[in-house]
């Protein structure tokens, strides 16, 4: 659920006419994305459970197309198991189980779908599952669940803008240039700026006791969606792999789409249940 713009073309030149085209295109999936998006998690409930079951699916689909595996049916089917598997165990059960369910599912996919990568391969759905778990737990809050996915989703959003637009202006040194070469140090920043800035933003309209401290843990978000969006693209130049799927017109796959998310939501859950508790941040 990024947004349209994306942090690796955070320093990225002028854009001759083609790629100005791509640029155009991913905007106008964007647009249309986006009201389906949040239409669904003002409804909340089982309308975007199906939504985030419907995304982890395909995103459990598109690693394993990424990582090679010897039998491949058994570890779609495998992967799409532990996908459903952790979010029934966190309705029935809490996240603590869920979370257990999901590392569970690493070995099961990794003896399922075998192959010299067989570990990575599972890590995959361990990994989309966290995030499921940790977007439909936010949600779930019985009196700020809106609140707090808008502020874990805008938060990410905001940090591919940030990244994007501090990256192009100003460029300067590479963040991890063996890893994702168009990524720099001020990119980041500029995300955590951007970050902070809408996280104090949703925190002031949801009446957070603490906006400013919002405005921090949504600046250290940007950095974990960072991370997860590195994540992605260390395994991606492993296999020298542009997108990890074609189904979003100028996008690329779901999974190059939320990645971030996937590890910025359980953070800020963990965080929200623990430390968050006891300093009444929101």
């Amino acid at each position: 659920m990024k947004s349209s713009t994306d942090g690796n073309a955070a320093s990225a030149p002028p854009q001759p006419a083609g790629k100005a085209g791509d640029l155009k295109l991913r905007v106008l999936s964007a647009l249309v994305m986006a009201p389906v998006v949040l239409a669904a998690v003002w409804a909340g409930g089982w309308v975007l459970r199906a939504l985030l079951v419907a995304a982890a699916l395909l995103a459990v689909a598109e690693w394993v197309n990424l990582v090679p595996s010897t039998r491949r049916s058994a570890a779609l089917l495998s992967s799409g198991a532990g996908v459903v598997a952790s979010l029934v165990t966190l309705i029935a059960l809490g996240a603590g189980a869920a979370v257990g369910v999901a590392a569970l599912f690493i070995l099961v996919v990794a003896l399922a779908g075998g192959g010299r990568d067989r570990t990575l391969l599972g890590i995959g759905v361990f990994y989309v599952s966290l995030g499921l778990i940790g977007l439909d737990w936010l949600r779930d809050r019985p009196d700020d669940g809106l609140a707090l996915f808008l502020y874990a989703m805008l938060a990410v959003w905001a940090t591919d803008i940030g990244a994007y637009a501090a990256g192009r202006s100003i460029g300067g040194p590479k963040l991890a240039p063996r890893i994702s070469p168009k990524k720099t140090w001020a990119g980041l920043i500029g995300g955590m700026v951007s970050a902070g800035l809408a996280g104090w933003a949703v925190a002031e309209v949801a009446g957070a006791a603490q906006p400013l401290l919002a405005l921090l843990v949504a600046a250290m978000s940007a950095v974990v969606a960072q991370a997860g969006d590195l994540f992605e693209s260390a395994v991606k130049r492993r296999y020298d792999i542009k997108d990890s799927g074609h189904l979003i017109p100028g996008h690329g796959g779901i999974l190059d789409r939320i990645d971030g998310l996937l590890v910025a939501a359980p953070v800020l859950a963990l965080f929200h249940a623990t430390i968050g508790t006891a300093v009444s941040w929101w």
